[in-house]
């Protein structure tokens, strides 16, 4: 208790070291998870599993000579705040933190306590780090795109539906990048002659009747950006989205498997690996201030041709050969 008492009462300038001294004693480090998927979600243990991938690449073995303890939230906000008391009430040595609301319980409680994140959306506009470039805390990670990938999405709309004429950014106005994704589409649009606008999602309701009066024009698709909010309600935007025929882009694979008609987005557990380096470097010593926050490297191009054809669309042999997956 008095260990732990002093860790999360101390500045970071002790912190840090203290996990060196752990090492030179013998102890065996300790690494929190603070997983924001159900423990049965196959994405999360695919992350997860990547992780620690990721650690055995650097000889860093569970059980052998590093520990491992997880928790996971389930998408649901008051577990995100239980199991981030008990990650920080083991002292770990540092926290792989899965998504913003992770992030956020945890340094609720402890602003000291080493954390990497992967899958966030905005961490400077979440308040996670300073800048991308020098994160100024106890805070660094893997984000979960680049906000210049609106207009790739916007592209990818008109390809596989040429006939769009006006698309709708469905965005959690609660995540601040959404603004500076709606402006790389605005600029797309203006190039190829579509109109746009944004379409706020709240709640399930909101989604329900902005999607639906949306959908009156006619030649309309959607984009989705990346958000809890797109997660929670993603089986409703995948039924909306089919209802009243609109093609839609979606930020998450695991959309296009569900359902949704394509999805171009950052290889999350690619993230989830890349996060073992930092872990690694932060266990020997370095500080997540010094580490800058990094962009994705891979991006999966998944199409979902039942969906296609429910919707009416032929996709072009030159699409489905960049795809990197298609479902029949």
């Amino acid at each position: 208790m008095r260990r732990r008492q002093f860790i999360l009462s101390v500045g970071g300038a002790v912190v840090w070291p203290l996990v060196v001294r752990a090492q030179q004693s013998g102890r065996m480090p300790l690494i929190g998870v603070l997983m924001n998927r159900d423990e049965n979600d196959p994405d999360g243990q695919a992350r997860l599993a990547a992780f620690l991938k990721g650690l055995q690449g650097f000889g860093l073995d569970v059980g052998r000579n590093v520990r491992v303890e997880t928790r996971w939230g389930a998408d649901d906000i008051e577990l995100e705040r239980k199991y981030a008391a008990e990650v920080v009430a083991l002292a770990p040595d540092v926290i792989l933190a899965s998504g913003g609301p992770s992030v956020a319980a945890l340094q609720h409680i402890s602003r000291t306590l080493p954390i990497v994140f992967a899958a966030v959306v905005d961490p400077v506009g979440a308040g996670f780090v300073d800048s991308l470039a020098q994160p100024g805390g106890n805070v660094t990670g893997f984000l979960t795109y680049e906000y210049s990938l609106g207009g790739k999405w916007l592209e990818l709309l008109k390809q596989i539906a040429p006939g769009t004429t006006r698309v709708a950014l469905l965005r959690d106005p609660a995540v601040p990048s959404g603004s500076i994704l709606f402006g790389a589409i605005q600029n797309a649009a203006q190039s190829v002659g579509v109109e746009a606008r944004p379409i706020t999602m709240r709640d399930a309701d909101e989604i329900e009747r902005a999607v639906a009066a949306f959908a009156r024009s006619g030649n309309g698709g959607l984009i989705v950006s990346p958000s809890g909010a797109a997660s929670v309600h993603r089986h409703l935007i995948i039924a909306l989205a089919a209802r009243h025929k609109l093609p839609t882009v979606y930020p998450y694979r695991y959309m296009a498997s569900a359902g949704g008609l394509m999805s171009y987005a950052p290889d999350l557990s690619d993230g989830f690996q890349r996060a073992a380096d930092y872990v690694n470097r932060i266990l020997k010593g370095e500080k997540p201030s010094d580490l800058p926050v990094q962009v994705p490297t891979k991006y999966e191009l998944v199409i979902n041709l039942r969906t296609a054809r429910a919707l009416g669309l032929e996709v072009s042999q030159g699409l489905l050969a960049r795809a990197d997956e298609v479902i029949e």
